[in-house]
């Protein structure tokens, strides 16, 4: 019963801190990447291609064709997010790393 105890406490903990440590801060960030001209001319056009198949109507559209707009929206996403760069950890990941160092 009391390693049940200690564990509901140690997953309450975890719960009201973790919201505190996610949250973010106002202002600019210290580390964020600067984008060149042209890479930022690249994010752009694909930003304006995503408008143009965000206003398309697929209702009209043969499957064969739709199939295509999605897999160009697949790709217009791995390329703006290769662009923008960064690390993303999920909050599960950061719990799961918490309990091993706290186990071990």
């Amino acid at each position: 019963m009391k390693k049940l105890a200690y564990s509901l406490s140690v997953l309450m903990l975890f719960v009201s801190l973790v919201p505190s440590a996610m949250a973010k801060e106002d202002g600019p960030e210290p580390n964020k990447k600067e984008l060149s001209p042209e890479d930022q001319a690249r994010l752009d056009q694909l930003e304006n291609r995503f408008l143009e198949i965000k206003a398309m109507d697929f209702n009209s559209m043969e499957k064969s064709e739709r199939k295509e707009v999605r897999k160009e929206l697949r790709d217009i996403n791995k390329e703006s997010k290769g662009l923008g760069g960064g690390v993303y950890i999920s909050t599960g990941a950061i719990i799961i790393i918490l309990l091993l160092i706290l186990i071990l």
